[in-house]
Parts: structure tokens; C-alpha cells; sequence
């Protein structure tokens, strides 16, 4: 699933696109809202909220999510696309440019005043004007018996970190995923630590967390699963927390940097 910071590129390039123009096309290929034409509307703005994008034009919202294989395409409308038709769930043209959400994971329409129905069980946005550090911190603190690998991912603790960054943040603060919130040193310093990740990142092609731009060392652990620790050496493993539904995805560490807790993995 894409991360905070890979949203808010989207966000910016839409914005740029289309914010102050009127839309010469919308098509939007999904049936419940195969019959809304948002044609000649003008786009007041495009933000991202934690994984949302919020499309908005007058007192109607485009909102969308990408969820795992969702991509925005932005680009002058006689550029190549690049991926095939039937995946496009929305296009939108103003002016030479054209906006194309390509397997989004979520897409409607809603009225602006009903926005917080799809947004509002956010925690804090990390790369969002609301940022509220000690808010943060307050709801992760609140389940302390949960493992601080589900709990950075739950979006109504903080918005804005996917897998990537809850491996990485687990092995930077030198802790097991599976060990429990209540048992995790220094929560504020955890979250310094995701603001500064995301913002470092958010204009960035590729990422970084190690702070080496180059192939094979911008990541601490993830996705290196059986390649040797950038710190220690050992080989890193890879496995998952169980349970937690949609937060039960990969997760990779290293047994040495990060001894699991007495309450093993499943």
C-alpha cells in the first residue's frame, strides 16, 4: 500500500495540473458514478489527507484511494499512458493536461460537506497542516497491549505510514515489531522520527531511510529479506504479526538489532 509521502506527490501533481481550472473532461469508469459529469467545473484545489486524495470542486469532492495498486498519472494529454485503458478509473482534462487514476482502490463523489464521513477517523496527518505530535502520541498510548506493528499502521493513531515505514521505523528504534505499544521506549521519539522520514521523502523519486541514495542501500530492512543487515550484518527476516486484518502484511526485521519480545510471532 502506498505511503503518506507517495500521496502527497499525487496530491501535488494534481494540484498543479488542475487546481484553478475548469474541467474540459470527466469520465469516471466506475458504474455507481458512471453518470456524474463534473465537465466545467473548476477545481479549487487537490490535498492529501494521510492516504486520500481530495478532489474538490465547489460543493462536490472527488475522493480516492489507492489502497495497494492505485497510481495517479499526470502528464500533457498527448503523452503515452502508461498503463493499459481498462485499468483507468477516472480521466480528467483541463487545458493540455490530462489526470488519470489508474486502478484506484476507491473512487467517488461526495458532497464537500460530507467529507468528514471519509476522512474524518484520521489521526493526524503527518505531512498535513493538522500535524499534532502530542495528539499522536496520546493515541497510540491508548492501546499499550497492542504490537507497535499494527498500531503505527492503524491510520486513526496517524496518518500517513504504510509498511514500508513501519519496518523501517521498527529497525531505526532497535525494536521488534510484535512488542507491544506499553513496552516501547520514547513513543515521541518514534513519532520525530516518522515526520522526519516522510517529510525528507515527500519530494523525493525514490526513498530513503538510511540516508544513501543508492540501490540496494536506501532501506534498512524492508523487502531485504534474507540480505544482510546494513548494521550488524545478520540476515534479515521476514514474517508476519497475525491478525489485525488489512494491517497483517509482510513484515521484515533483523533478529539481532531486534531481538523478538517474549511473546513470539505466530
Amino acid at each position: 500500500m502506498p505511503e503518506g509521502d507517495t500521496v502527497f506527490q499525487a496530491a501535488a501533481r494534481l494540484q498543479a495540473a488542475l487546481a484553478g481550472n475548469a474541467l474540459t473532461r470527466c469520465d469516471i469508469r466506475v458504474p455507481r458514478y458512471a453518470g456524474v459529469d463534473l465537465t466545467g467545473r473548476v477545481v479549487d484545489e487537490v490535498l492529501a489527507r494521510g492516504k486520500h486524495i481530495l478532489i474538490r470542486l465547489g460543493d462536490s469532492t472527488i475522493h480516492a484511494h489507492l489502497k495497494m495498486e492505485g497510481v495517479w498519472f499526470v502528464a500533457s494529454r498527448d503523452t503515452r499512458w502508461p498503463r493499459p485503458t481498462h485499468q483507468a478509473r477516472i480521466i480528467l482534462e483541463s487545458g493540455s493536461s490530462v489526470a488519470v487514476g489508474f486502478a484506484l482502490g476507491k473512487l467517488e463523489v461526495i458532497r464537500h460537506a460530507d467529507e468528514v464521513g471519509v476522512v474524518g477517523h484520521l489521526g493526524p496527518d503527518l505531512l498535513g497542516p493538522d500535524w499534532d505530535a502530542e495528539r499522536a502520541e496520546a493515541n497510540l498510548r491508548a492501546r499499550p497491549d497492542r504490537p507497535i506493528g499494527h498500531a503505527l499502521l492503524d491510520q486513526g493513531n496517524l496518518a500517513g505510514i504504510g509498511n514500508v515505514y513501519r519496518c523501517e521505523l521498527c529497525f531505526i528504534h532497535r525494536t521488534h515489531p510484535a512488542t507491544q505499544v506499553g513496552d516501547v521506549a520514547d513513543l515521541a521519539a518514534w513519532i520525530a522520527s516518522a515526520r522526519s522520514l516522510l517529510v525528507a521523502n515527500r519530494d523525493r523519486v525514490s526513498r530513503v531511510t538510511t540516508g544513501v541514495d543508492r540501490p540496494g542501500r536506501r532501506l534498512w530492512v524492508y523487502g531485504r529479506a534474507r540480505r544482510a543487515c546494513l548494521r550488524c550484518g545478520t540476515a534479515i527476516r521476514a514474517g508476519r504479526l497475525g491478525g489485525q486484518g488489512e494491517h497483517d502484511r509482510s513484515v521484515f526485521w533483523c533478529p539481532i538489532c531486534q531481538p523478538e519480545p517474549a511473546c513470539q510471532m505466530p
